[in-house]
């Protein structure tokens, strides 16, 4: 599909996002799933950082770049760790580092990742998995709505 259409600040568009760690390792993918994200530029839904380096896009051009945490899914907040006794867990659910658990919360559900288990205290960490640190993202422009 060709277009003399480019991503502007007022834009929805259909993008594949590939994120990649600092060690070049895939952290994830739309294209897993072949499900193109919906971004609504302006709605504050990303950073002003990242909607600055879709603008001017194409559709069918990629491009590559890296956010620093701030920018990406922000600094890792203290207090979003929190601590639960070990006998709130069960065998469907154990407490094993590396588990991630969803909590019913007022608001809705919230994913948090276990971090450490000493003795009966269980500490879970509630910040985004990518938090407190760079990301590279891969966009591909599939659309611009």
């Amino acid at each position: 599909m060709t277009t003399d259409k480019t991503i502007q600040i007022d834009s929805s568009i259909l993008v594949h996002i590939t994120m990649k760690l600092s060690d070049g390792s895939a952290a994830d993918s739309t294209k897993v799933n072949n499900k193109p994200a919906k971004i609504i530029m302006g709605d504050q839904s990303i950073s002003a950082a990242f909607e600055a380096q879709l603008l001017g896009m194409a559709a069918g051009v990629s491009k590559e770049f890296t956010l620093e945490a701030v920018d990406a899914f922000g600094e890792s907040n203290p207090d979003n760790i929190h601590y639960m006794d070990i006998d709130k867990f069960s065998a469907e659910v154990p407490a094993k580092i590396g588990n991630i658990i969803t909590f019913s919360q007022p608001g809705g559900e919230l994913p948090g990742m276990i971090k450490e288990v000493n003795g009966s205290s269980v500490t879970i960490d509630f910040n985004h998995p990518l938090a407190g640190q760079p990301v590279t993202f891969v966009i591909d422009v599939v659309e611009i709505l």
